[in-house]
């Protein structure tokens, strides 16, 4: 062999060695997996789509989830919305559950003590302190009147929706608090999906023979609608005057995020088969809808795509928030990179995470730092919405396994579903996903949800072998949870910026509280807070492994 082609062989191998060792090296950090505690958690929730045989559209949707701490003892509680019997009379009874954390891995189910034994068919959740009196309040979106329940404090809620102004009756989506104006009250975005009715019902066929489920496309949609609140007091309907009125839209997700570093919220809307929308924020209570110039109404064929879930996060720690968006089987996930100048570029298509995800159907999804090694990871959670697509589609079926991405840097990520225990490899026709501590053992767990089948609680086992930090927020001249805050934490070299902010993933709710993974850092060297009423509070150096309550006014105030 001449040396030539020994130096050849030696660069090939050498090559093999390189992706050998990533491969081992990025599989999985030794010892993370996710275990399923449902069972064990005391968990016995089932969601129930009403369907009756008719294949009407909404059985499909599913419904979604939240983590939430309701009763302000620190501790993440769980709440499960639900469906509603189509049937006339009803045959069963069906509302959503609330399961209070009992501090030992277990809960307990106390919904109707709670006052949320309502019948309802539930869809989405959004959870904040619209009146600033210190405790969470809930909001779900319904097919058919929305409702507003006010915490009283005690452990009960109070359905106020008609006496604030609330109760949109349309077809409900997801939902998300925001202070969009800045005054320190928590106003709120409804998405809309599209016009439906039993009575409205349209006939579709898969096969020329029987009745499938339709697609969007067969039913026109629905305007969002952005209320303002008065004060805590009340709300007004201000969807015209923001320039928010589409009722072209067909909005399933909804995300809250600063896209160009104003520091003012903008909105961005999942449409299911139609143009994404991403309303800039014109801080004079307006907004403009960037969604076709910013690149993300659409893929890259020019193709509005069945958009389901969505979230935003800092992936790539360049200072801007970046967008992942789950759609349809056979479209992949989108993976909007923030170029910044509000203008994105689809890495889908040149990653893993399309490859990947082309055969399967995203609903929940959302951006989180499973591993705690200060890069932002991807859980999808995924299903169809036909139980009978595989006579039509060989390769794609109605229940199908989670995706979790590890992001490896440099706008890269690795599928390690496999690697991460035998729970999320699973096949689920899975809806909502959220993600919180509810073990408050640092890392962080997985909530989820199925359509017309039983809720999943996975345990993160192993991933608070790195350290990390948590910030709960309350503000005082800025609304109360904090939402529009900046947080900037530099450690190790990394700076890993956070919009606070509720709307994400599907018709779900992850916890309010912000963690922060420092891989093997011992300490946080600063922390730096831009509140929405302009306050700038530097914290730092913080011990990791702690969760810290910040104060707008008196700083911090525990650890």
């Amino acid at each position: 062999m001449s040396g030539k082609a020994r130096y050849l062989w030696r660069i090939l191998f050498l090559w093999f060695l390189c992706v050998w060792a990533v491969n081992v090296h990025f599989a999985a950090p030794d010892g993370v997996v996710f275990t399923d505690v449902t069972k064990a958690a005391g968990i016995k929730f089932v969601h129930f789509n009403g369907g009756i045989g008719k294949k009407y559209l909404p059985e499909t949707m599913g419904s979604g989830c939240a983590f939430l701490d309701f009763d302000s003892d620190g501790w993440q509680d769980i709440l499960l919305l639900n469906g509603s019997d189509f049937a006339v009379p009803k045959r069963r009874p069906s509302t959503p559950a609330l399961y209070r954390n009992n501090r030992d891995g277990t809960f307990s189910d106390v919904t109707r003590a709670a006052g949320l034994a309502v019948e309802m068919y539930a869809m989405g959740v959004t959870v904040g302190d619209y009146d600033n009196d210190g405790d969470d309040d809930i909001y779900i979106t319904c097919l058919g009147p929305d409702h507003l329940f006010q915490n009283q404090g005690n452990g009960t809620f109070k359905d106020v929706t008609r006496a604030v102004g609330l109760g949109c009756a349309d077809f409900g989506g997801s939902a998300a608090w925001l202070d969009y104006d800045r005054d320190g009250w928590l106003d709120l975005y409804v998405s809309n999906y599209v016009q439906w009715s039993p009575a409205a019902d349209i006939y579709c066929t898969l096969d020329g023979k029987t009745k499938s489920y339709c697609t969007p496309e067969s039913y026109k949609g629905i305007s969002g609608r952005l209320y303002r609140s008065i004060k805590g007091s009340r709300f007004e309907d201000v969807t015209q005057k923001a320039g928010l009125y589409l009722p072209s839209q067909k909005g399933l997700g909804v995300c809250v995020t600063d896209i160009n570093n104003d520091m003012w919220p903008d909105i961005i809307v999942a449409n299911d088969t139609q143009p994404n929308n991403l309303f800039l924020n014109m801080k004079n209570g307006t907004f403009k809808d960037a969604g076709v110039s910013s690149g993300v109404a659409f893929s890259e064929e020019g193709v509005a795509r069945g958009a389901m879930g969505i979230d935003a996060a800092d992936y790539d720690l360049s200072g801007r928030q970046s967008l992942i968006i789950g759609n349809f089987s056979n479209q992949m996930l989108a993976l909007y990179h923030n170029e910044g100048n509000a203008f994105f570029i689809d890495e889908g298509p040149v990653s893993e995470i399309g490859h990947k995800s082309l055969l399967t159907l995203a609903f929940g999804c959302f951006f989180f730092d499973y591993d705690l090694d200060g890069w932002a990871d991807i859980f999808v959670a995924n299903g169809h919405v036909e139980d009978d697509i595989n006579k039509v589609q060989s390769k794609v079926t109605y229940a199908q396994p989670t995706h979790l991405f590890r992001n490896l840097g440099n706008k890269q990520f690795r599928e390690v579903t496999a690697d991460a225990g035998t729970a999320l490899a699973k096949s689920y026709v899975a809806r909502g996903a959220a993600y919180g501590d509810f073990d408050r053992d640092g890392d962080l767990d997985v909530l989820m949800t199925t359509n017309n089948g039983p809720a999943y609680l996975f345990r993160n086992d192993g991933g608070n072998q790195s350290s990390y930090l948590r910030i709960r927020l309350r503000g005082s001249r800025s609304n109360r949870n904090g939402f529009g805050t900046l947080i900037q934490v530099t450690a190790g070299g990394k700076i890993q910026d956070v919009f606070t902010r509720c709307g994400m993933s599907y018709l779900s709710q992850s916890e309010s509280t912000v963690t922060f993974g420092l891989g093997k850092q011992a300490r946080a060297e600063k922390v730096r807070l831009s509140w929405p009423s302009g306050a700038l509070q530097d914290l730092g150096p913080l011990e990791a492994r702690r969760e810290y309550l910040v104060d707008e006014s008196q700083g911090l105030v525990s650890k």
